[in-house]
């Protein structure tokens, strides 16, 4: 099928050049496996998941089938002060892949939502516990929270913040965990990890009672994989622990199986006060997202509203949508059963070894990587992003999606990836950035 102009003109894609992309289209129409099919007909391999969401590949017939089954029993019910048993059996679930204390799930429409609705949770906690004056937030430069105003202010991204003003106040930033001397280190760096005390540092300067919490990215995504320094993660949790931060970890990528365990928090060996999920939540097939809080987060809340009376003034109309519930279910079904986690584990080192053999590439400047997820930065060609541009577009035509984030590219194939899908998309990378 032909796509022309006018079929294209009313839609604003986000974050796209709308007018470059709308002069030579890039149209996906079917989605199989860990393949896409263009609408020229043409096979493209997916090598980011789609957007780090599509973890058990395209076309699960499994997911299609529960949700198409739940709409026609329940497609819709809302959950204030009303519920629907899929939201209650998901929470179930959720809880037993989740750390230790952290068993209640509040749920939202996206990643974005998530990480909004970690931000009132936070507020919502101090109060409870009559500490208001934590009104301060700590994140990162690099960071990505996602794209509501609250996601915006807490991420360290410029391009995604320059044209918003001010943002939401209180939000102070530490400084990313990239370094030169560790460029083209696999798995942690072993340099780094004082910059944790950036943390201390606001502590001193805001006064720590002041702060309420501090969100973090286990491995920092979509600004391209950037993997904790050895020890990073440990410190901020002491730091937090020290000051009565809360300590908030965003795995909207790095959750469901990304890592080799169900969530780097686990991989880790540190353990948040909440997490924010999403993406792999559904493979990506319904919008849904969670917030995971531990027992003592909730219990607070919980337990300080009279009885009778609402404990949390927050919600979405699609808050535990049934049908996006049975989505998950079906996803988290297909995760178990095919031991997605460990599949993905195992295929880790393999999938590291190629994508590390592509050092020497002169258009390459570094290579990160950890589990099933890599980045490879390119040289930088006049303003930031047009070699991201150019060389998204060539991969797509050689028959490969890659996600890029300005001049870097984001690998992370689905979890049912093979040793010689690993193959093509290193191959095609090859060829592509050779050119």
């Amino acid at each position: 099928m032909q796509y022309t102009a006018n079929t294209l003109d009313n839609q604003w894609m986000p974050f796209t050049a709308n007018r470059d992309f709308k002069s030579d289209p890039r149209l996906v129409v079917k989605g199989e496996g860990i393949n896409y099919t263009n609408h020229n007909g043409d096979n493209i391999i997916d090598g980011s998941s789609g957007l780090f969401c599509c973890a058990a590949g395209h076309g699960r017939k499994e997911i299609a089938a529960a949700v198409a089954e739940q709409l026609l029993e329940l497609d819709y019910s809302p959950h204030f002060q009303i519920g629907s048993p899929p939201s209650f059996e998901l929470a179930s679930r959720l809880s037993a892949l989740t750390p230790e204390n952290m068993n209640n799930v509040f749920f939202t429409n996206s990643g974005s939502g998530s990480i909004d609705s970690a931000l009132k949770i936070t507020m919502a906690y101090h109060h409870a516990r009559g500490e208001g004056s934590r009104t301060r937030f700590v994140s990162r430069e690099r960071a990505y929270h996602g794209s509501n105003i609250g996601g915006t202010s807490l991420s360290g991204l410029m391009k995604n913040r320059q044209t918003f003003g001010s943002l939401m106040p209180g939000v102070v930033h530490m400084r990313h965990t990239w370094l030169p001397e560790v460029r083209f280190v696999r798995g942690q760096p072993p340099l780094g990890s004082e910059l944790a005390e950036d943390l201390q540092r606001f502590c001193e300067l805001l006064g720590g009672s002041n702060i309420a919490a501090c969100f973090v990215e286990p491995i920092a995504g979509s600004t391209g994989c950037l993997v904790p320094p050895i020890g990073y993660l440990e410190r901020l949790r002491e730091i937090c622990d020290a000051h009565g931060i809360l300590l908030v970890f965003d795995e909207v990528i790095t959750g469901f199986g990304r890592t080799g365990k169900p969530f780097a928090s686990q991989t880790f060996g540190v353990t948040p006060d909440m997490m924010t999920i999403a993406k792999g939540l559904t493979n990506g097939v319904l919008p849904m997202g969670a917030v995971v809080v531990k027992d003592e987060i909730y219990n607070t809340i919980n337990e300080v509203a009279p009885d009778g009376v609402i404990d949390f003034f927050h919600g979405y109309t699609y808050s535990g949508n049934p049908a996006s519930c049975a989505a998950s279910l079906a996803t988290l079904d297909i995760y178990e059963k095919e031991n997605l986690f460990q599949r993905g584990a195992d295929l880790s080192e393999y999938f590291l070894d190629r994508i590390f053999d592509l050092e020497g590439i002169d258009a390459i400047t570094d290579i990160r990587g950890y589990g099933l997820f890599a980045a490879v930065d390119l040289i930088v060609e006049g303003a930031p992003g047009i070699a991201g541009t150019k060389a998204l577009k060539a991969l797509f035509a050689a028959g490969l999606h890659i996600k890029f984030t300005g001049d870097t590219a984001l690998i992370a194939p689905p979890l049912i990836a093979k040793r010689k899908d690993i193959d093509n998309i290193v191959s095609i990378l090859r060829e592509v950035l050779n050119n």
